[in-house]
């Protein structure tokens, strides 16, 4: 599979704190890739990291062949176009319109000016999430389920290559899981885009992702296939397996 980010020896501490040591790692092009782990290992910053939301401490990233981390901060805004990323809680901003919340992006990162384009990708991409026609309802009059529909279709809006999910089921029931990780699917099969999702749905993860990485106190502890991560032997890995699956076999 052809890599579309790579990371070498990429570190980031807070403090006394090391949250990634070391972490390298490819993430395939147009392929859906999961980040797993337990709470406070490092999934969320790994991936702020990669995109440059944080600061790493050392280390190398790349997309595609260009080096992001060798770029001036106005270079590596202008790379940043190619990333969308869907916010755990959506994000939204509760002042605008759901029309305005997906306009911005396309505003100021795509720099459209023309009003009549603005809206008329705004509500195709409406369209495709299915929720058409509800451009003027603000982010409070939606439900958890919509909120994070849109959420998606903001970070979509602008055609982004790889788009980041972070917990993309977090507050949601079974049934509202189930579609937002079927959303998913769709992004990458329908867009053809790249997807990484950070997710405690393991059931979910070695369901629709080709790819899973395995965090532990911040170290890659396995990284491959579904197949690949039910046949390690890391006991951190076992352990999550044994709990998530109840020790039905997976494949």
């Amino acid at each position: 599979m052809n890599a579309i980010i790579r990371t070498e020896n990429l570190c980031k501490a807070f403090g006394a704190h090391k949250v990634l040591e070391n972490v390298s790692l490819e993430l395939p092009e147009k392929k859906i890739t999961a980040v797993i782990g337990q709470s406070g290992t490092g999934k969320s910053v790994l991936i702020k990291t990669i995109i440059g939301m944080m600061q790493r401490d050392s280390g190398r990233i790349w997309f595609r062949d260009t080096e992001l981390s060798s770029l001036r901060q106005n270079e590596l805004i202008a790379i940043r176009r190619f990333f969308g990323y869907s916010f755990q809680n959506a994000a939204l901003f509760d002042s605008m319109t759901v029309g305005e919340n997906l306009a911005f992006p396309l505003r100021e990162l795509v720099h459209l000016k023309d009003r009549a384009d603005i809206q008329r990708r705004v509500a195709e991409m409406l369209e495709w999430i299915e929720l058409p026609g509800i451009e003027e309802k603000r982010p409070d009059e939606l439900s958890g389920g919509m909120r994070k529909r849109v959420g998606v279709a903001r970070a979509l809006v602008a055609r982004p290559e790889v788009l980041f999910f972070d917990e993309p089921t977090t507050g949601l029931d079974p049934v509202l899981s189930e579609t937002i990780n079927d959303l998913v699917v769709r992004v990458h099969r329908e867009l053809q885009i790249t997807c990484v999702m950070i997710t405690h749905d393991i059931p979910a993860a070695f369901r629709i992702a080709d790819k899973i990485v395995f965090l532990d106190s911040g170290f890659i502890v396995a990284d491959g296939s579904p197949q690949e991560l039910t046949d390690n032997n890391h006991p951190m890995v076992k352990d999550f397996m044994r709990i998530s699956f109840g020790g039905q076999k997976v494949f």
